[in-house]
């Protein structure tokens, strides 16, 4: 006798049969509306390029300059490694704090983790830690904000560009496609990798 695959909604604990979906759809709670999940092939190999991207996206977005200023002659200019640590000196302590978690130790985890979990599932086998890196991609998910910092490059680029020569740096240009490469990552439903995988497990320990 096989029992349906049950589906907790995390916003109001509501239990839901999981059904199938066809493209692009997704399921939401009956009850408040919450996605449940959504349709997915999990297809490693995307994925993984995709983070791969990701990865040298963050590099290059974290050592390179955001912005440039320049007024009579002299410039200035920081990365998003160096506008942090200006934040964080005296009263601005926790906004730094704040920014260093959000900007880059979120996005660097969720890259390194992710990255960890379809190198091993491409080999077809489940990573060491599986269970606990797939929890932190999930705590972790809402708190990456990089659309935030590059909305307010943009914003402060717009200010300056009338009283001082503003240039953005190449480190917005990569933090703008890191950025979409986030999204991109977020559209596929990872959670999906337990069911595979779970089952080649079980597959193996009976052999």
């Amino acid at each position: 006798m096989t029992y349906p695959e049950l589906v907790i909604c995390e916003y109001c604990d509501s239990v839901w049969c999981r059904s199938e979906l066809g493209d692009h759809e997704i399921a939401r709670c009956g009850r408040c509306r919450a996605v449940l999940y959504r349709a997915s092939r999990a297809d490693i190999d995307q994925l993984l390029a995709l983070t791969l991207a990701a990865a040298i996206v963050f590099v290059i977005a974290n050592a390179s300059p955001v912005i440039r200023i320049a007024v009579s002659g002299m410039h200035n200019e920081a990365n998003l490694l160096q506008s942090i640590a200006a934040l964080s000196h005296g009263s601005g302590l926790i906004v730094g704090l704040v920014a260093a978690a959000t900007l880059f130790v979120v996005p660097l985890l969720q890259i390194v983790l992710l990255g960890w979990v379809l190198v091993f599932a491409r080999a077809r086998r489940r990573a060491p830690g599986f269970a606990f890196a797939m929890r932190w991609l999930h705590r972790i998910r809402p708190w990456s904000m990089t659309e935030v910092f590059l909305l307010g490059v943009l914003v402060a680029i717009v200010k300056l560009s009338g009283m001082l020569s503003v240039i953005a740096g190449p480190g917005a240009w990569a933090t703008a496609i890191l950025t979409v490469l986030i999204t991109l990552i977020a559209q596929h439903d990872v959670r999906t990798l337990w069911e595979p995988l779970s089952a080649r497990v079980a597959v193996e320990l009976r052999e």
